[in-house]
């Protein structure tokens, strides 16, 4: 792959056994040619729903728990009955991936909409039957150059809403915000977009979240404007239990240009250094703090494996 092709954060390495995954759909396991939803479910029509995006490793599903309680907790705040307690959420999780012989390196979407409306239209009462459950797992291995070279972020004019629009706290399917701001970060030939809150400051980026050293401090903004991701959750765990100074805080984009180092955080690849902000170059590409955390949140990871039984 040469230095051209390598670009954002959520680019993989192509795998061919991708090819011939099952998807299960309402637990039913089809291929993935055949795996479909109806032109009358409420996720296609009105973006109407809530998902999470899941690590597979060494023979276990990493902060299943967590995530677990987030998408249960989105479902109840847009008053939609998932229809699956969480254990047999977690049943049909893992007879998907045993279907699929999945124990290591892949990366699950698992989504649930409020189903099927019988006509286009957004009110809930228009929905007919159950909620929609689909499981799409993949073998997903980040592509080595992306860490090694870190990220471009381009900062957009897209802002973070607040709960009296769209509380970002809600991993709904509804992205559009996030969708033009990615759009806007691409048209400028970044990585991915780095999003303001209503009054300037710092809160997150498109489809990641946000950290900035300065003086051995690890700063990321507070949690009113971005989601309460289960990776950035860990990210403060792990340097709080090290000791490391980390804080959640407003900070302008005076402190991101001048900062010591700079990372972006996920559930599919982790920690990710970022090069450059809007053209300036951040001082240490992977610097020791930044590396420092990287190792801690990935031996936390292995310790939060749910066994794939």
């Amino acid at each position: 792959m040469t230095e051209e092709e390598v670009h954002g954060v959520h680019d993989y390495v192509a795998d061919p056994r991708n090819a011939d995954v099952l998807i299960s759909v309402n637990g039913a396991l089809k291929h993935r040619d055949e795996a479909v939803v109806s032109v009358f479910d409420s996720g296609y029509l009105l973006g109407d729903g809530v998902w999470e995006g899941l690590r597979v490793m060494d023979g276990g599903v990493a902060f299943w728990p967590e995530h677990l309680k987030r998408l249960y907790a989105g479902a109840k705040t847009i008053d939609m009955d998932i229809g699956l307690t969480r254990e047999e959420m977690t049943a049909r999780l893992m007879d998907c991936l045993k279907a699929n012989g999945m124990r290591d390196g892949v990366h699950i979407r698992l989504m649930v909409t409020r189903g099927i409306k019988k006509t286009p239209y957004q009110g809930p009462r228009f929905t007919i039957g159950k909620a929609t459950v689909v499981i799409i797992p993949e073998y997903k291995t980040p592509v080595p150059e992306v860490q090694a070279r870190g990220v471009s972020l381009f900062t957009v004019h897209v802002r973070r809403t607040g709960p009296a629009e769209q509380d970002q706290k809600l991993n709904s399917h509804s992205k559009l915000n996030c969708i033009m701001a990615c759009i806007q970060a691409d048209k400028a030939g970044a990585d991915e977009a780095l999003m303001l809150d209503p009054a300037g400051f710092v809160a997150t980026c498109n489809s990641t979240h946000f950290f900035i050293v300065r003086d051995g401090e690890v700063w990321t903004s507070p949690p009113d404007y971005c989601l309460g991701g289960i990776t950035r959750g860990n990210i403060l765990r792990v340097c709080r239990e090290a000791g490391i100074p980390a804080v959640e805080k407003r900070f302008s984009l005076f402190d991101v240009y001048s900062a010591d180092e700079a990372f972006i955080t996920g559930t599919f690849a982790g920690v990710t250094p970022v090069r450059e902000v809007d053209g300036r170059v951040i001082e240490h590409l992977g610097g020791p703090v930044s590396q420092r955390v990287r190792g801690l949140y990935k031996s936390l990871q292995a310790k939060s494996l749910t066994p794939i039984a």
